[in-house]
Formats: C-alpha cells, structure tokens, sequence
C-alpha cells in the first residue's frame, strides 16, 4: 500500500512522462461544465475527448470510434443517469457493502459497451471522486484479470483503493482529486515500468 509521499513524487513523475494528462483536464472540465448546462457539449461528447485519447489501443483494433458507439455511449449515460448521479458527489471512502450491487450493474454494463478498462475510465469521469481508474497493466499489478467481465473484480478494486484513501489521508494527504492522485502512482509503478499502453 502506498505511502503519501511515495503517491505525491509519483504525481510529479507523471506529469513530466505523460502529456496526454491534459486531456483528462480538459474532459474534467467538459464533464462538470455540462452537467451544469453551461455548455453545448454533451456528457457523451465530454467522455469521447478522453476515450479517443487514453483508450486509444482499445479503438485502434475495433474500428476506430464510430457514429454508432458514439450512440451507444449516449444511451449508456441516458439510461443509468439516475444512479451515475447519485454517486457523483461521494466519495470512495463512502463505499459500503450496500453499494456493491448497483457498482457491479453499472460496471458490467458500461463495460459491455467501453471494455473494461473504458468503463473505469468512464464511470471515473463521471462519479471523479467514486470510481477508480485502472488499466490492463494496473489491474495486472493488483493481480487482476480483465478478459472476464471483471465487475466483481472492479468491486474489489473499489474495496482496495478505498483503504488506499484511508491510510494516506491518516498521513495528513488531502488531495482534491485523491483517485486521480491514486491512478498516477498506479500507472507509474505498473504501466510505465510496463512500457505498455494504458489499456
């Protein structure tokens, strides 16, 4: 389990080894600015910034990102909007036994349509302080296998990352973006040393 300060000199290492940063800011931003309806962008339009840039091998080998799966995105927020809301404003050290179920239903839905590794990233955008990122390289260093759905997997995930929070902010670590800062030591200690892609 990871110290603080070990989290916080993996965040300076990857802004300087991971450009593509900025693309999750500026998705970030998209997000909050349309949930507030103070933009033309749509949520599905504000999620397919970061997808076509972090998941880009997922599309690389499935036909690009098409029209269709740009409706299929669509469809997934429309139809689970009730509940992505009700996570929005928590926080994963809220995370309880009795989330578990609706956390495997929403996983296992997004995923049938972004893959495993997009549906983290997705559900993270939406719910920031919620959801965990993770990728393949990530999940493999937690001793995780994604060629199965991996919902129940996602929740154990879940479980894990929350004593994460736990522990560093008993150091005194309070950072806005905590999963954030948890996913960039993550990817530096797995998918770095990996010299993978993030998915």
């Amino acid at each position: 389990m990871p110290s603080a300060a070990e989290i916080e000199a993996a965040r300076r290492t990857f802004v300087q080894q991971e450009p593509r940063h900025l693309f999750y800011r500026v998705a970030t931003e998209l997000i909050d600015l349309s949930i507030r309806g103070i933009t033309k962008i749509s949520l599905a339009e504000a999620i397919a910034v970061l997808l076509q840039t972090w998941n880009r091998e997922y599309y690389r080998f499935r036909g690009g990102f098409t029209e269709r799966h740009f409706s299929d995105i669509e469809q997934l927020i429309d139809s689970n909007k009730a509940a992505l809301e009700r996570f929005r404003p928590r926080d994963i050290v809220s995370f309880n036994g009795a989330d578990e179920d609706l956390v495997r239903l929403l996983f296992s839905r997004f995923a049938q349509v972004l893959g495993p590794v997009g549906a983290a990233k997705c559900l993270h955008l939406l719910a920031p302080m919620f959801f965990p990122l993770w990728d393949r390289a990530i999940a493999k260093g937690y001793r995780i296998n994604l060629d199965n759905c991996a919902f129940d997997e996602y929740v154990g995930f879940m479980r894990t990352v929350r004593q994460q929070c736990v522990r560093v902010r008993e150091e005194g670590a309070e950072w806005a973006d905590m999963l954030k800062a948890i996913d960039e030591f993550n990817y530096c200690t797995f998918t770095l040393k990996s010299g993978g892609e993030p998915e």
